[in-house]
């Protein structure tokens, strides 16, 4: 019975002892195993890092398709008119007004002054350092039409584009995305400043920029109405407004008596968005860039929404065809593409902390994602509803 005993318990320790041999090979596999993983695994990641950051050729075509389309989307957004001399020039006439009389157009013309005055500015990086210099020193006459004439010549009022015949004369002028949509830093003095692209430009007064336009023909003929109710629409928009419905509607003020132009949107922070402007009840960005680009801007191209055939909702549109207009040269589809792309990489301004209340701000994201709720349609980096 002892031996018995004996037995069993040398059988017991040597199971218990192979037990402890078996776990401490298996923590060894084990951690060879965690070791040799790590090491795949590390390994992996830097092979991985290496053939991210080593470009096939197909990787460089497209660095470099991205490069020329964010150049040329910023050379369209800031000088591209898309043929809107037909409407600036050659019924509105605004190139006369600019000159004024003493320079071959019509009036007092449009001095520096008088540009600033209504919104328009003029990027400093595109002045001379001498001209630049005789500013200072109170050497350029601000209040004489010809400065701004020389203006227009170096591209330095922003969204503005002019043509001038051998004599020096303004020959035509157009308009750019960057009118509206391009502002400046002020770093020279107001309104004249570093260029600021997509930053709604809340200074023009679009509405006396058309007043100063000696035909306003083409509005009395499309809204079919007389110059004096064209002049009192216009009168009503007010510094950083338009009205991008009055040439399809024919309704300048709403039904309270208050005009129908809204606040001109930012060109900025639009990545990941679809639907654009302020109700995105009309359309894409690109949408928006060609609807703009032939029907506000009056430029040459092609363009068909067939909600403007709605004679009912939209009499002005269907009567002049433009759900469907096709002009003979076509300006502008073929500049949609860097357009768009252009305006997607213009990032959204981070605002000083000194340019608001911080504590405020912070009350107010409190109340926007909790007890009022708008982060559930307004969501969350974009602030609006993804895929609407």
């Amino acid at each position: 019975m002892n031996g018995k005993n004996r037995n069993d318990k040398t059988n017991s320790l040597i199971s218990l002892a192979k037990v402890i041999k078996l776990a401490v090979i298996l923590v060894f596999v084990a951690f060879g195993f965690g070791f040799l993983t790590k090491g795949i695994w590390s390994q992996s990641e830097r092979t991985n890092k290496e053939r991210d950051q080593k470009e096939t050729s197909f990787d460089s075509q497209i660095s470099n398709n991205a490069q020329q389309m964010i150049a040329e989307g910023r050379r369209i957004f800031r000088f591209d008119t898309f043929g809107d001399e037909a409407f600036w020039t050659d019924k509105l006439k605004l190139h006369q007004a600019i000159e004024g009389s003493k320079l071959g157009g019509v009036g007092p013309g449009v001095s520096p002054k008088t540009a600033l005055s209504v919104g328009l500015k003029v990027d400093m990086d595109a002045l001379p350092e001498s001209l630049v210099q005789q500013i200072k020193a109170g050497k350029i006459d601000l209040d004489d039409p010809a400065t701004t004439l020389a203006l227009i010549k170096l591209d330095a009022v922003l969204g503005m584009k002019g043509s001038f015949n051998s004599n020096g004369s303004l020959k035509s002028v157009g308009l750019s995305c960057a009118v509206c949509h391009s502002n400046v830093d002020d770093a020279f003095m107001p309104g004249v400043g570093h260029r600021l692209d997509g930053w709604a430009n809340r200074d023009l007064n679009s509405g006396a920029i058309i007043l100063l336009a000696p035909d306003l023909s083409a509005f009395t003929k499309l809204l079919n109405t007389d110059e004096a109710t064209v002049k009192k629409v216009l009168a009503a928009w007010g510094p950083g407004k338009f009205d991008a419905e009055l040439n399809l509607d024919g309704k300048g003020f709403r039904p309270d008596g208050k005009s129908a132009a809204t606040l001109i949107p930012p060109a900025f922070g639009l990545a990941g968005v679809n639907n654009h402007t302020w109700t995105g009840g009309w359309g894409t960005v690109t949408y928006w860039n060609a609807f703009v680009a032939n029907l506000e801007m009056g430029g040459q191209g092609v363009f068909f929404d067939e909600r403007l055939n709605n004679a009912a909702q939209y009499p002005v549109a269907a009567r002049a065809g433009f759900g469907n207009k096709r002009s003979g040269a076509d300006m502008i589809t073929s500049k949609l593409a860097a357009l768009h792309f252009y305006q997607l990489a213009i990032p959204a301004p981070i605002p000083s902390e000194d340019s608001y209340d911080r504590a405020a701000a912070m009350r107010g994201e409190k109340i926007f994602n909790g007890k009022a709720n708008c982060a559930q349609c307004h969501v969350p980096p974009l602030f609006t509803e993804p895929g609407w």
